[in-house]
């Protein structure tokens, strides 16, 4: 009977062990999926050059750019931005959490 136990045990703990390498994998390409739609959303921006300086609350992304013309609105939205308020040549742009992300992001490219 113990080593039935120690069986049962045994089964467990490997689902366990598959469960938290099935997690980490999904976990590890979303990471990935995350910095490719910031590339994108700099690149909707208008590029790194087109950013003068950034500020992040906590939904909030502010950019203000150098020319808010070639801002790319709608593909912004596409990538999951709730909304866009244009103030001259500021950007108020609402993200969610991604909002911080975004700004340690473009705060290391410069």
């Amino acid at each position: 009977m113990n080593t039935v136990i120690k069986v049962n045990y045994m089964q467990y703990i490997i689902i366990i062990l598959v469960f938290i390498v099935i997690l980490l994998a999904i976990l590890k390409s979303m990471r990935k999926d995350a910095h490719i739609e910031l590339n994108k959303l700099v690149e909707y921006l208008g590029g790194k050059d087109n950013i003068i300086s950034t500020e992040s609350s906590l939904s909030r992304f502010k950019v203000t750019c150098k020319d808010v013309s070639i801002v790319n609105k709608e593909a912004i939205q596409k990538l999951g931005a709730k909304g866009i308020v244009e103030i001259d040549n500021q950007l108020k742009i609402i993200l969610g959490s991604d909002s911080k992300q975004l700004k340690k992001y473009i705060d290391n490219l410069k």
